[in-house]
């Protein structure tokens, strides 16, 4: 066989997507920069502020998780992408932590996800 044919290497990468949650966590109160790194509010009391973070397969699950986050708690959507999975939600750490308790819950018990513990620094 051809020499340079035999020294390449083809690599296929797939995603087989779950039920599930394999992140959930929250910042409790974050540095100012991080909201400004990730795009998020500024304008907010940092001393009371929180960050929650999910990923979540399938992936335009994050639709539904981020309206039940947002209805549950009153916290805000600081991100949501359909493609990836991902949800980052802010407020105070009250609200992000019973927002995440609930979007967890729901998945678990209506969508029949495997859902992580919910973990926090």
């Amino acid at each position: 066989m051809n020499e340079t044919l035999e020294n390449k290497m083809r690599i296929i990468q797939e995603l087989v997507p779950g039920k599930q949650i394999t992140l959930a966590h929250i910042i409790a109160n974050p540095d100012a920069i991080l909201y400004k790194k990730l795009g998020l509010d500024p304008a907010i009391d940092y001393s009371k502020a929180a960050i929650g973070i999910v990923t979540m397969s399938p992936a335009e699950t994050a639709i539904i998780a981020g309206d039940i986050a947002i209805k549950s708690s009153g916290a805000e959507l600081g991100f949501v992408d359909r493609f990836s999975g991902t949800l980052i939600i802010t407020g105070t750490v009250s609200q992000v932590e019973s927002s995440l308790n609930a979007l967890c819950e729901y998945c678990r018990t209506k969508l029949n996800f495997t859902v992580c513990e919910i973990t926090r620094t």
